[in-house]
């Protein structure tokens, strides 16, 4: 843990007292998103100190041409990044003609900030005395709207404290914005045109590059003590920005208040000649709501998707804190509703990683969304990737392989790779097997095969392709090896036989012939446009077969262990107890050399494996990889804590489990990896999820039958979820004394309750 000023609450992110070092951590944990859109919890007032300015619209983004020493044949021409969009939030303030600015202050004090989890809005309140003596109480509450989702809304409250004051808000749109990471500094938006009617104004930009088509657009109204102010403005405007001056003279003890309601359409839902308009009937509805009833909305809003994904944990405010916040910031970043939009590493709260999408989706954030709404939302992610094939055909073909082999990105936007580190790019190559492992994880849980021939199957059989040519023979060993790779465990670059790579492409290899099978016996119509589609033949299939009968696993016959690459056990094995705290973070205290050198794990390969293909590993086995490989593991993975929880509560190691868990649910509301300013780490958030409901709750979908096999930290009271199994709901509730389950609905469903099968019978409380 490396920084502790959030306030525990159950349904709040706080923060009281305000520190100028801290603005840039609280700017990312107090990030608000919609799915469409979201920024980072900047100021609207002009802020002079240190802070990382971030707005973004989902989708949105520049390829920023690849900039390296060095350029290896098959690098992605670009970097995709994640754009910051033009601000719509700001609000410059002038009491007495002095602007409001917390850096320049001669005082601030009751400094209180809160995200409201519950309702989905983020509030601000101090007192502040400026150099010209005035003081004054500031009050400010902000929102992006999930029903209107192109539409975010403000409530600005200005009160002078020892004196009347001529208040003056300046509510502005400005274009000339800029990422904080650029490799050429080059200019991303070009600003088309900027127009203004009456309270409204708009700014039409296009993305350099990409022209994406943008409307940028705000309108606000004013009052004195909640009373409307009816007024008009004096609008300005340059290339880039405009804006509109509000002044009016405020008697002491009397709230001057500003409504802004602001926001983007964008020519993926809209004809780029008629974004202005779309702006019009966004602000015009916004607008006729007004602030008060658009914030009704939003609480219900909010409601019904906390009826849903919820978890409560009774006995542990910390740990409920921790839980919500990842929950509220899954369900910010991403609502299933447009099927060419996906889940980014950073979400709407930063810029780092650039892209869209990683393997992250596939492997941790499809649980979540799969039990907490509808399936059709994670089938849309599965379809996200069904729609990039051709393109994963193209990534692989720029590589040297034929015939139809797939290669999925590791980052991307539309397909295309876009990541340009060359051991991440052309080596991560274990990401394919997480596009394949969704198909299967989300049949096993919804029991949808419809997808697997409709699309999955071209899928799985692109993958395999890819894995049997990228296998090599050895006739040394007469085993098939992948050489030159990088495991999940980042810290080892361009090794061979990855334990973890070598055995999901043996799997993937086998679940792709596996369901050839079952379309060409089941669905016959579907096996006969896809064969002539694809054009494969029995002959390679009976290839693909023989890498996977013979795929090599380094292993220790001393320790009894699979190796997580050949050459692990010649590294000297200093266990991390061993190692100088003030070594920690290693990624920020070493050189990439001494890392490369060292046994430090930044999350375990054979454990993801382990976790991902459990059934086909003894508890014994799970258990002595898990005490070999576990103190090694430096956890510097956002990935890492939740999946080392998961596996240390099926060994009944609760106290172990319960530190993970606390790590991966708090990772950035206790900034433990030195880096939360950057933006918050919203993909491995799904992992706290799995941590509570298949570590604690021990979930799993066994002989085609949901289980549960519950344990509890001893330090909770109860704690609760729902999970939506095949469109029954079931709420299971654990406490000291035994679990509750109760089913929604009307038909009643088997499960399996350590190990005995139980029935549960709707609304019929069921006790074990």
């Amino acid at each position: 843990m490396n920084q502790d000023y959030i306030k525990p609450n159950e349904w709040s992110i706080l923060e009281e007292g305000f520190d100028a070092q801290m603005v840039k951590s609280s700017e990312s944990l107090f990030s608000i998103g919609n799915g469409v859109m979201g920024q980072r919890a900047n100021f609207e007032e002009n802020y002079t100190g240190e802070t990382f300015q971030g707005s973004y619209i989902a989708g949105v983004y520049y390829p920023d041409k690849t900039r390296v020493g060095w350029w290896k044949n098959g690098y992605p021409e670009y970097f995709a990044k994640v754009l910051n969009a033009p601000n719509w939030i700001g609000i410059n303030v002038l009491i007495n003609d002095e602007k409001l600015d917390l850096h320049t202050c001669k005082e601030v004090s009751n400094f209180r900030r809160e995200l409201n989890m519950k309702e989905g809005w983020l509030s601000r309140s101090f007192n502040a005395v400026l150099q010209n003596g005035i003081q004054i109480k500031v009050d400010t509450k902000r929102f992006l709207s999930l029903e209107l989702d192109e539409v975010g809304a403000i409530d600005y409250n200005v009160t002078p404290l020892n004196t009347h004051a001529k208040i003056t808000y300046i509510p502005y749109l400005d274009a000339g914005i800029t990422n904080e990471d650029t490799n050429w500094d080059d200019q991303f938006w070009d600003v088309l045109e900027i127009s203004q009617n009456n309270q409204q104004s708009y700014i039409e930009a296009r993305t350099m590059k990409t022209h994406f088509y943008t409307c940028t657009f705000m309108e606000s109204r004013l009052f004195i003590d909640k009373d409307e102010v009816i007024t008009g403005c004096n609008n300005e405007k340059t290339t880039s920005f405009t804006s509109c001056n509000y002044q009016q003279e405020i008697k002491q003890n009397q709230t001057y208040t500003i409504h802004k309601f602001g926001g983007y359409v964008v020519d993926r839902n809209h004809d780029k000649n008629e974004l202005v308009a779309a702006a019009k009937e966004a602000l015009d509805k916004a607008v006729s709501f007004g602030f008060d009833a658009l914030l009704d909305m939003q609480k219900q809003s909010w409601a019904q998707i906390w009826k849903m994904s919820d978890i409560t944990i009774e006995g542990d405010v910390k740990a409920q804190q921790g839980i919500r916040f990842n929950i509220f910031q899954l369900n910010q970043t991403y609502l299933g509703t447009d099927a060419s939009l996906n889940i980014g590493p950073k979400g709407f709260t930063g810029e780092k990683y650039g892209g869209s999408t990683y393997w992250d989706t596939e492997a941790y954030c499809i649980p979540f969304y799969m039990a907490t709404k509808d399936q059709s939302v994670a089938r849309t992610l599965l379809e996200y990737r069904y729609n990039h094939l051709d393109k994963a055909i193209e990534n692989a073909e720029k590589l040297g392989f034929k015939n139809g082999a797939a290669l999925y990105p590791m980052v991307t936007m539309n397909g295309e790779e876009c990541h340009n580190e060359w051991e991440i790019t052309f080596e991560e190559i274990h990401r394919n097997g997480a596009i394949a492992f969704a198909i299967f994880n989300y049949y096993r849980f919804t029991e949808d095969y419809s997808y697997i021939p409709e699309k999955g199957l071209e899928v799985l059989i692109g993958i395999a392709r890819f894995w049997q040519q990228r296998a090599t023979f050895s006739s040394d060993k007469n085993k098939f090896m992948i050489l030159g790779v990088t495991g999940p465990n980042e810290y080892e670059n361009n090794i061979n036989n990855n334990w973890y790579t070598n055995y999901i492409a043996k799997w993937c290899i086998n679940y792709a012939l596996e369901n050839i099978d079952v379309v060409k016996n089941d669905y016959v119509s579907d096996y006969i446009r896809i064969k002539d589609k694809v054009n494969f033949t029995d002959e390679e299939l009976s290839l693909w077969k023989n890498v996977a009968d013979n795929m090599y696993f380094p292993h220790s016959e001393k320790h009894n262990i699979y190796l997580q690459q050949d050459g692990f056990l010649d590294k000297e094995l200093i266990t991390v107890a061993d190692l100088d705290q003030k070594q920690r973070p290693i990624n920020q205290k070493w050189s990439w050399d001494r890392i490369l050198r060292s046994p430090y794990i930044k999350q375990a390969d054979i454990l993801q494996g382990f976790y991902m293909f459990e059934n086909d590993f003894s508890t014994e086995e799970l258990e002595r990889h898990f005490d070999f490989y576990e103190p090694f593991t430096v956890h510097e993975s956002s990935l890492s804590p939740c999946v080392h929880s998961i596996q240390a509560a099926k060994l009944d190691r609760m106290d172990q489990a319960y530190t993970f868990y606390l790590q991966t649910s708090r990772l950035d509301l206790d900034d433990y990896n030195h880096e939360v300013e950057e933006g918050l780490h919203i993909t491995s958030m799904a992992g706290t999820w799995m941590s509570i409901v298949e570590g604690f709750g021990g979930m799993r979908v066994l002989n085609n039958t949901l289980s549960f096999s519950p344990k509890i930290p001893k330090g909770w009271k109860t704690y609760s979820f729902k999970v939506n199994f095949r469109n029954r709901v079931i709420t299971v509730n654990v406490s000291q004394n035994g679990t509750h389950f109760e089913l929604e609905g009307k038909e009643e469903i088997d499960i399996l309750v350590n190990g005995d099968v139980v029935t549960v019978s709707p609304n019929n409380l069921l006790t074990v």
